[in-house]
């Protein structure tokens, strides 16, 4: 098996009633890659993979496969595999069977099917599973099966719906693992569909970050974390200190703003100017406990054990601040919990105010 490029070539989707799901869009995905599109849900993610795989039409714009316009080519010409939350396996089918399933509409005997089936079971190390009903498999098994069938037709690209949504959280763990060494193993690109940044980060080559019908961002898990283009991807992807302000100074790569906290020096990857309203946003496990750059004054409020960690959080003036640190025995508060805390300016970021992701603990400056 080997995977093909998918091109969005300023692909829009528009719905009968006007809603616009997917605003003017390009974007490359490339040959054997795996590649992530996360975002809360109602962001259009889902949408986009229905017109790759040709469940929808665009409104606008083309879909290309391997180079080759897609327009008019339906779901089962396409050289795609989609695989659903629900999985949808015959539960009164055996395994080799429901792997096999799409091999007899191309005149694959019996033999050549179960052969066929075999084979990609041994490769989600099913191998010994092949008599059995889905019912008598775990969650993650049947899981695995989903992925077997869907690599049976030999897909150029298989795109994956939220697969791993209805497991637990050390089976989606564990699954993560499995995804990604078949992948490898195969060469398949995956396009995979998120809003569990844990998941686009520990699996993709590269991530896409969607926000209401627009791409706000495009790359590795370490760019996206650690160099996030806008105020929505620095709030939705990972935790993130925000605190809100007004570029006063320029040097540089780095930039100065005014807060209700003081002036703050950190990395200005967007060149915004001298007043152009911010948001200076800082990781927890970048945060230092004592006298350091771009210092402030705060008092513990919580501690938060996380076995080898703490998540201490601070009050700085009615602003509530993360600090995530190792719990190595050496973290002293004074007992009235007043401490000094801070952030290295290179490892804080200017962004130019905007909108944020949804949460039950967005941090307001």
């Amino acid at each position: 098996m080997r995977g093909n490029d998918v091109t969005l070539d300023n692909v829009s989707i528009t719905y009968p009633n006007g809603f616009r799901a997917v605003h003017p869009t390009d974007l490359t995905v490339q040959a054997g890659e795996f590649f992530s599109i996360l975002g809360p849900s109602g962001c259009g993610k889902t949408t986009i993979l229905r017109a790759v795989s040709g469940f929808i039409e665009p409104s606008g714009g083309r879909v290309l496969i391997g180079g080759q316009d897609m327009v008019g080519i339906g779901p089962n010409a396409r050289p795609t595999a989609l695989i659903f939350q629900n999985l949808a396996l015959f539960p009164l089918m055996k395994i080799w069977e429901n792997v096999a399933f799409g091999l007899e509409a191309r005149g694959l005997s019996r033999r050549a099917r179960r052969a066929r089936a075999e084979k990609l079971l041994d490769l989600v190390a099913l191998g010994d599973q092949a008599d059995k009903t889905p019912s008598e498999l775990s969650g993650g098994q049947r899981q695995r099966v989903a992925i077997a069938r869907a690599l049976a037709v030999e897909p150029a690209v298989l795109l994956l719906d939220e697969p791993l949504s209805a497991l637990d959280l050390k089976l989606r763990q564990h699954m993560r693992a499995e995804l990604r060494a078949i992948q490898r193993q195969t060469g398949v690109t995956f396009i995979y569909i998120t809003h569990d940044q844990g998941e686009a980060l520990t699996m993709s080559d590269r991530i896409a970050v969607m926000n209401e019908g627009r791409i706000e961002q495009v790359g590795t898990g370490d760019e996206v974390y650690s160099a996030p283009a806008t105020a929505f991807a620095a709030s939705f992807v990972g935790e993130a200190n925000r605190i809100d302000g007004r570029v006063v100074a320029v040097n540089g790569d780095l930039a100065e703003i005014d807060t209700a906290l003081g002036r703050f020096r950190a990395r200005n990857p967007i060149d915004l100017g001298a007043g152009d309203a911010a948001m200076l946003f800082v990781r927890p496990e970048a945060m230092r406990l004592g006298h350091t750059e771009n210092g402030l004054s705060a008092r513990l409020m919580r501690r938060d054990l996380e076995g080898a960690f703490l998540n201490l959080f601070f009050d700085a003036q009615g602003i509530e601040l993360a600090v995530h640190v190792t719990n190595d025995g050496q973290v002293a508060i004074p007992a009235d919990g007043a401490a000094e805390i801070g952030f290295p300016s290179g490892r804080a970021v200017i962004l130019p105010a905007g909108p944020l992701a949804r949460t039950g603990q967005e941090m307001v400056a």
